[in-house]
């Protein structure tokens, strides 16, 4: 299975945007692409062309979800395949990963730390065991803890940082259960994102 080897805040500098999810994300210290080149870069940014431009707003949003290539075409053919706005689809299809649908939830500080705990086994979805970060979760579905896994290390503290974080208008969770449901598709403002979908869609469609 094929993985990114470039490390997370590498991957901000190089896109512009923060896409890890951290407080202390090197982006802040270093604005500026990696490399030995990069303070040049930023001194004198590069015109990208309509290709370069498409390009890029395509990486933020597959490095943001961490997704690889193959499966991110497949999303956006997916996407193309429902009557209505295609970038819309898009990102209502990323949105609804359940590694995604758990960090929005506020269970997990980042969407690398939502996926771990999603393929380590900490995840029910309608009581079910569910360990796949790619399943999509569909609209009435229901997220709790394994209830062996909630002696962990990792849920200390949870319920403090899920009431301080607002989810989206598109799910509800009780900080106090941590028990998350999904109750809609993103809509409206839920669809603003860090990345143009719509340059995605053009890119896909050259």
């Amino acid at each position: 299975m094929g993985k990114t080897l470039m490390t997370t805040c590498k991957m901000c500098r190089r896109e512009g945007v923060s896409l890890c999810g951290k407080e202390k994300c090197a982006l802040t210290r270093r604005n500026f692409p990696p490399g030995v080149h990069g303070p040049a870069q930023a001194m004198k940014k590069p015109r990208l062309s309509s290709y370069g431009l498409q390009l890029r707003e395509k990486q933020k949003a597959k490095r943001l979800y961490n997704i690889m290539e193959r499966q991110f075409s497949r999303y956006f053919e997916a996407a193309s395949a429902k009557k209505g706005n295609k970038a819309d689809h898009l990102i209502q299809t990323l949105e609804h990963r359940l590694d995604n649908v758990v960090y929005r939830l506020g269970f997990g500080k980042t969407r690398r730390q939502a996926r771990q705990m999603v393929g380590h086994g900490f995840i029910l979805v309608d009581g079910k065991l569910v360990d796949i970060p790619s399943y999509s979760v569909n609209v009435g579905e229901v997220i709790t803890f394994k209830e062996s896994k909630k002696a962990k290390g990792l849920l200390t503290g949870m319920s403090e940082r899920v009431q301080k974080k607002e989810a989206p208008r598109w799910l509800t969770v009780d900080s106090a259960t941590l028990i998350g449901k999904v109750t809609s598709l993103p809509e409206g403002e839920d669809l603003k994102t860090i990345f143009d979908p719509t340059l995605i869609v053009e890119f896909y469609s050259r």
